[in-house]
């Protein structure tokens, strides 16, 4: 049967919009990485360099071909990208609005 037989009716644009906003709510507490209203390019670009890290490490055929490139073993290739990790972007920028755009 039709939703309108039902009396059930379509959402609507504000509903859609609504529940669109809480979906985004609940991802950006539920996983760091989506950012936020006030996240700021250097903390999105961190992140977003961190969970590259985290996946060449956590996948080891990715790890084997980029230590192969690097000309370095996979442990040595992977204790570098943890290195990296901590500082993956450089120093933060002293004026935290100057790298938005």
């Amino acid at each position: 049967a039709a939703p309108h037989v039902l009396g059930l009716q379509p959402p609507t644009m504000a509903d859609s919009r609504y529940n669109i906003h809480s979906q985004l709510e609940h991802l950006q507490s539920k996983y760091v990485g989506t950012g936020h209203a006030d996240t700021r390019k250097y903390e999105w670009l961190v992140s977003q360099h961190r969970d590259t890290y985290a996946s060449m490490m956590g996948h080891p055929n990715l790890l084997d071909s980029v230590a192969i490139v690097e000309n370095k073993s996979r442990e040595r290739m992977r204790f570098e990208l943890m290195k990296r990790m901590i500082s993956p972007c450089g120093p933060p920028p002293s004026d935290p609005f100057a790298a938005t755009e």
